[in-house]
């Protein structure tokens, strides 16, 4: 088992640059649609009737022990064959699992027809990755809805599974995308999954918990501040602001990019005709507009490999420790 903590330490470092230059080819079968159609035929035949919460938590476990074996025994099988073909596997798996060129390809299109004063083609490429209603979105509001897309991205997408791949390897991330996937079918607040869907939106709370609090203050650290505020300023209208978010996680990334680009996140939309209101995110002191988009994209590249790095030179430290 020790001679495996390298490897897997290069098995993530391939799988990231993989996903940072190749991505996910967009005519490939995916896990993620595979695990999808699992939990959507798991819940027509579970969320009816009685003791909904009890078989929402049934729902969760299933799903994560199958997946968690599947990809567990994949690895286990590649690595007992040879180190360097379990190496590839595992790097692969992790790949596959990460979203940094799907994140950036997604926002990109939505940033080209806007530059080019496109909008309805913009406010038709931002329907295609949020929920809110964008058919009447001017250009601050369809950048605001990329830019909080990315942000909250950067965790779900990438550095949470970054980190539960360092903590359990490519069953740990896919653990976490199992939990991640639940949470977007069933971890809503309706009258058909508030109770059924109750255990895996918490405990897709709980995996996003670590992860989301040092991404934020990654950005905060080490993404380009363009806001032209102090550091202490930052900081500690994040951490005051991060709190407001409905989401014990995801105000921490969206705070976060408001005060490093100097913008305000957050506020009204529209979800099928219904206003949601929000709390406001940041300082405010430029309005938003497209090249907004791409410095996002840029903090996202930043912060990503920052954590990676960080959790690869704690990984390797404490290995060289025990």
């Amino acid at each position: 088992m020790d001679n495996l903590i390298p490897a897997h330490f290069i098995a993530i470092a391939i799988g990231f640059l993989l996903d940072r230059m190749i991505g996910d080819p967009p005519k490939w079968p995916h896990p993620v649609r595979w695990i999808g159609t699992f939990i959507s035929k798991l819940t027509s035949v579970m969320n009816k009737g009685r003791f909904r919460m009890l078989k929402g938590a049934s729902t969760l476990f299933i799903t994560v022990g199958i997946v968690l074996g599947i990809v567990f025994a994949v690895v286990g099988f590649a690595y007992k064959f040879n180190i360097y073909i379990g190496i590839g596997v595992e790097s692969i798996l992790i790949a596959i699992g990460l979203a940094q060129k799907s994140l950036r390809d997604a926002a990109l299109d939505v940033y080209r027809p806007l530059a080019a004063n496109d909008l309805p083609a913009a406010r038709t490429k931002l329907s295609w990755i949020v929920g809110r209603d964008t058919d009447k979105l001017q250009e601050s509001g369809i950048v605001r809805g990329t830019v909080e897309t990315v942000s909250e991205n950067i965790a779900d997408g990438i550095t949470s599974p970054l980190f539960w791949a360092f903590l359990l390897g490519a069953p740990g991330l896919w653990m976490y995308k199992a939990v991640n996937t639940l949470d977007s079918m069933i971890g809503y607040k309706d009258e058909r999954f508030e109770k059924f869907g109750k255990f895996s939106a918490r405990a897709d709370d709980i995996l996003n918990f670590i992860p989301a609090r040092v991404t934020g203050f990654l950005i905060i650290l080490y993404a380009p501040n363009k806001s032209g505020i102090s550091f202490w300023k930052r900081f500690t209208g994040w951490s005051k602001d991060a709190r407001k978010h409905p989401s014990p996680n995801s105000g921490f990334l969206e705070a976060a990019t408001a005060w490093q680009l100097g913008v305000t996140l957050g506020g009204t939309s529209t979800y099928r005709g219904i206003v949601s209101k929000r709390p406001e995110f940041g300082p405010g002191n430029t309005t938003l507009t497209a090249i907004h988009i791409k410095q996002s994209i840029t903090q996202m590249h930043v912060t990503a490999f920052i954590f990676w790095l960080v959790m690869t030179v704690i990984g390797v430290a404490f290995y060289e420790t025990t």
